[in-house]
């Protein structure tokens, strides 16, 4: 089949836009044009717009945009060729003559998909009679009502080796046995392959039943059955229940995919549309493409159990490669032993909601995965680790986020192995006294007097990476506002990794909040007295001489919730300022090197960063003889 440009002109021509599209989503008149909340977005002021004149769509919010044909395969989920059939049957137009085999091939196809659909329709009749008593009562204890029962198409296999072949035999054994609805063993009789099993129709993007997935009434083995692949299954490329989901995918800007069936329905039932699942395999390369249509990040929820989390990251694994900038996943992790369908019967949907509401980032769920492969006691199982987490973020395509992978995992081995504090021993040699510095002269011939060598606080704040001014007033304002290093607890026990005074100071400060239950209620005084009796006195006086600096936070405040919002703010610039400075580091000394465009776009992106990072601090110094007035 050809489908030139004219063709597709002309199907454009005859398909009315707004017509097609107010079958999905209410459209209202604006001028010349309709407009209606995206479909591909929530939102709630209207910013998505239909034009017939010149016939496209377009969203001012999310930047959606296409004719009828990409209608009905980006919101539709189509695929392309039966995008063009079904508009061009509405619109009366003949799709162009197909080569022999290519019609031989789609009238085969109708008549599978015939079969499927009355064998479909067969087991349903079979569950709502008296052959299907006990897999209603399967149903019924396990909380499926007889609503979504039939929503989902449900059914019941007999357990009869010939039924259902006598039921279709109009359609004959070997298109039977085609559909796999059949298994025929030579030198014998072909018999039902779906024998005592409770009946789900997996259905294609169009909602056409292609195939079956069969769970045993009662004992038996396999618990579960899907039809073999067929001219009209692959597995591989199916995702149970994208038909119905689509829709709901994008009206809650979200997907999740989970392991079976039965958690799809329970999902389903307690009101959750947007939900799919692979069919017995790990997620393939075309069923991510697939989730990555409908959401950017894509919620993996699989079984809380060791073979659930396994296939979660086996999907993390295939994902890394076809990573792209804003497209990625992300898990969510259920408790031990519950899968999606336990834990909304025992819990209820705002359980499952809580734990939708806390994903993990694809980075964490690898990094995780590597330090909890082996131990890291060396310096060869150290060197091993960050040679895998190199291995893996080599395998994305993409260079960017392939760079910021690396970077990623480079600052976290960095964090989790960094040079901690060393014990001081009366044997041990000092470092070698530093060289007395000299004054020097200006430009106008005025001598000047060598500056004061920093302190040994100001010099392992140096070492460590961190703004020197900033990290002793973050230090000065914990001091002040013991309240809040417990909400800060994350980002301060990284930085126990720093080295000398400042990273046995802020191990200090937060052994302090994890030993002292009443911490929370400590003031700055008894705060001092106890990092006083751990040894800190000649640092923590230097602490309490940055009152002067121009934070809210190091000084008495008037309005303490303002002072300890500043100190957040301060903590999250601080920790991430060393990442951004390396990478810019990093990303000019490639520029350099490399001159490329791609080279010189990262490190303008980077530089902006580092720039909005000083913006942010800047904002929360205070003014003072009008020195930082604007």
């Amino acid at each position: 089949m050809s489908l030139t440009p004219a063709f597709l002109d002309e199907l454009r021509a005859r398909t009315t836009l707004s017509t097609l599209i107010a079958k999905s989503v209410k459209l209202q008149r604006a001028g010349k044009e309709f407009r209606a909340c995206c479909p591909f977005h929530n939102e709630k002021t209207p910013s998505f717009y239909v034009n017939d004149d010149k016939g496209f769509y377009h969203c001012f919010g999310c930047g959606a945009h296409g004719d009828a044909i990409r209608w009905m395969t980006d919101q539709r989920g189509l695929p392309f060729i039966d995008a063009v059939k079904e508009l061009a049957q509405a619109a009366g137009l003949d799709m162009p003559e197909q080569d022999r085999r290519a019609a031989e091939k789609a009238e085969r196809a109708k008549g599978l998909h015939e079969a499927m659909g009355d064998a479909a329709q067969w087991f349903t009749d079979r569950l709502n009679g008296i052959e299907g008593a006990e897999a209603r009562a399967v149903l019924q204890r396990r909380g499926i009502t007889p609503e979504i029962a039939r929503s989902f198409g449900l059914g019941f296999a007999p357990d009869s080796r010939g039924k259902l072949k006598e039921a279709l035999k109009s359609y004959g054994d070997a298109m039977l046995v085609e559909s796999g609805m059949l298994i025929a063993v030579e030198g014998k009789e072909p018999y039902d392959r779906f024998r005592g099993r409770l009946m789900i129709p997996i259905r294609d993007v169009r909602g056409r039943t292609i195939a079956f997935g069969g769970r045993i009434i009662g004992e038996g083995e396999p618990k579960y059955l899907n039809s073999p692949e067929t001219p009209l299954f692959d597995k591989g490329r199916t995702l149970y229940n994208l038909d119905r989901a689509q829709a709901a995918a994008r009206k809650a800007d979200r997907v999740i995919a989970v392991e079976g069936y039965m958690d799809v329905i329970a999902l389903a039932q307690a009101g959750f549309g947007e939900v799919v699942a692979p069919l017995g395999t790990a997620l393939t390369e075309h069923q991510l493409e697939r989730l990555w249509r409908l959401s950017e990040v894509p919620l993996l929820c699989f079984d809380g159990d060791s073979a659930g989390q396994k296939a979660a990251l086996r999907a993390a694994h295939r994902a890394l490669p076809m990573l792209a900038p804003g497209r990625s996943l992300a898990f969510v992790t259920l408790p031990q032993g519950l899968d999606p369908d336990d834990l909304v019967r025992a819990q209820g949907p705002a359980a499952f909601e809580a734990l939708l509401g806390r994903p993990e980032p694809l980075v964490d769920r690898l990094w995780a995965s590597e330090v909890a492969a082996g131990p890291l006691d060396t310096p060869e199982q150290r060197a091993g680790l960050k040679r895998r987490l190199t291995e893996l973020a080599e395998q994305i395509q993409d260079s960017n986020v392939k760079h910021e992978y690396l970077a990623e995992f480079r600052a976290r081995a960095d964090q989790q192995f960094g040079r901690g504090p060393r014990e001081f021993r009366k044997d041990q040699r000092g470092p070698a006294p530093a060289r007395q510095q000299r004054g020097t002269r200006n430009a106008r011939g005025v001598w000047q007097p060598p500056e004061p060598p920093p302190s040994q606080l100001i010099r392992d704040v140096q070492a460590s990476g961190l703004d020197p001014i900033l990290a002793r007033a973050v230090l000065a304002g914990l001091i002040r506002h013991p309240v809040e290093i417990a909400r800060h607890m994350e980002i301060l026990g990284s930085l126990r990794s720093a080295s000398g005074a400042l990273g046995r100071l802020f191990e200090a400060v937060v052994e302090v909040a994890l030993t002292n239950p009443a911490s929370r209620q400590l003031d700055s005084e008894d705060f001092l007295t106890i990092l006083v009796r751990s040894g800190f006195d000649s640092v923590a006086s230097e602490l309490l001489r940055t009152d002067t600096l121009p934070f809210s936070f190091t000084r008495p405040a008037a309005d303490v919730t303002k002072a300890r919002e500043d100190l957040g703010e301060a903590i999250a610039v601080m920790a991430a300022q060393p990442a951004v400075d390396v990478a810019l580091a990093e990303a000019t000394a490639a520029l350099m090197r490399d001159g490329t465009e791609e080279a010189f776009a990262r490190q303008v992106a980077l530089s902006r960063q580092r720039q909005e990072l000083q913006d942010r601090l800047a904002n929360l110094m205070l003014a003072e003889d009008g020195v930082f007035e604007e």
